[in-house]
């Protein structure tokens, strides 16, 4: 006999596979450990939980980590991460309730117009000959009509109390005067010589993250210094963001890290080889408002120099000391667009209201854990 819950809704799994550069399990644990701050039971069922080793070394209360294929009782809401399908069994599972969990597809983010018109869309799913499940599409996004962005509570109050020289000085790193702070987080990128000479215009501190930016970048023209970073947590990858003039970032995870450091920024788009990844970076330029310069940046980095490089000049610096020449500049888009977007409820909290909206008032009847 199945085991009511107390509390429908409160116990929730999270199936993730890491396709490539960890950008799959950074959005799931951030999602797992901001759920649980709800409150919730979470286990977030992984096939390569190793960068969860240095992206949360002290875990966090309430996400137990499980090994992929994970376990044999359905929680009460179960989300897919990227639309990779949870085992067979698992969802044989689900269906064996009388009231089955919730079950999400959590999808990938995007500015582009399909995704208010796909969210919170039904897609039934057929799992036995005569059983049907609803799977629900949930798409992050940058509008009310979207499922939000990932965000965790007091993030601004922390963001507004570091002290950058003694983080940088924490990973044996010291700002000479006058000196910018750019980092580096990217794929790989033919762009990358013109981006350095541009960047030698002005002395420069640029910090490569591990993997792509330190296997491109090991030499430097004058006036560039460069330092190679540790893996970081994701505590301290924002640390990274909120201590630097300019941030270079790439995919999902560190894009919307990036706006809630509220500081200019180059995103690069996952590169496809039929350019459909160039339509999702014209659209949140749409939605950014950044100056032509900035906008002309964004389009040669993402097409990997095919385009005149526009030239950096010290933008991201004259922004930062908020200069009249910054009106309408670099960093008053980028601080415009971070505040439009704290206007809106975060993405755990649509999904938790997502979630009522779909869920029985009884609880599942499947075995409590």
């Amino acid at each position: 006999m199945a085991h009511p819950t107390t509390h429908p809704g409160a116990r929730w799994d999270v199936f993730c596979r890491v396709v490539d550069n960890h950008g799959d399990a950074g959005v799931c644990w951030r999602l797992a450990a901001q759920l649980a701050a709800h409150g919730l039971s979470v286990r977030l069922v992984i096939d390569d939980p190793a960068p969860l080793a240095w992206m949360a070394p002290l875990g966090a209360a309430g996400v137990q980590v499980l090994p992929w294929p994970g376990p044999g009782d359905a929680a009460d809401v179960v989300i897919e991460a990227f639309g990779c399908d949870p085992p067979a069994a698992y969802v044989r599972g689900m269906a064996a309730c009388v009231r089955p969990p919730v079950w999400i597809n959590l999808e990938y983010l995007s500015a582009e117009p399909y995704v208010e018109r796909s969210h919170g869309l039904p897609s039934p799913q057929r799992v036995s000959p005569d059983r049907w499940l609803n799977k629900w599409f949930f798409y992050p996004g940058f509008t009310d009509r979207t499922g939000g962005l990932l965000r965790e509570a007091g993030l601004l109050r922390e963001r507004q109390a570091l002290d950058r020289d003694a983080w940088l000085q924490g990973l044996g790193l010291h700002r000479a005067p006058g000196e910018r702070v750019v980092s580096l987080f990217c794929y790989d990128n033919p762009a990358l010589p013109q981006l350095l000479q541009d960047l030698s215009g002005e002395p420069t501190l640029l910090l490569l993250t591990p993997g792509h930016a330190q296997r491109q970048v090991t030499t430097a023209p004058a006036g560039v210094r460069l330092a190679k970073l540790p893996y970081l947590s994701q505590t301290d990858f924002d640390h990274l963001l909120w201590a630097c003039d300019l941030n270079f970032v790439r995919g999902e995870d560190s894009l919307v890290r990036a706006i809630w450091a509220g500081l200019p920024f180059v995103w690069q788009a996952y590169p496809q080889h039929d350019g459909a990844h160039l339509a999702k970076v014209e659209a949140l330029l749409a939605l950014a408002l950044l100056p032509p310069t900035a906008m002309a940046i964004w389009r040669a980095w993402n097409r990997s120099g095919a385009l005149p490089w526009p030239g950096l000049g010290n933008w991201a610096e004259r922004g930062a000391r908020g200069g009249a020449e910054d009106s309408p500049g670099w960093h008053t888009a980028a601080a415009s667009l971070r505040e439009r977007l704290l206007g809106q409820a975060d993405l755990a909290t649509r999904l938790l209201a997502f979630v009522a909206s779909k869920a029985s008032k009884a609880s599942p009847s499947c075995p409590a854990r």
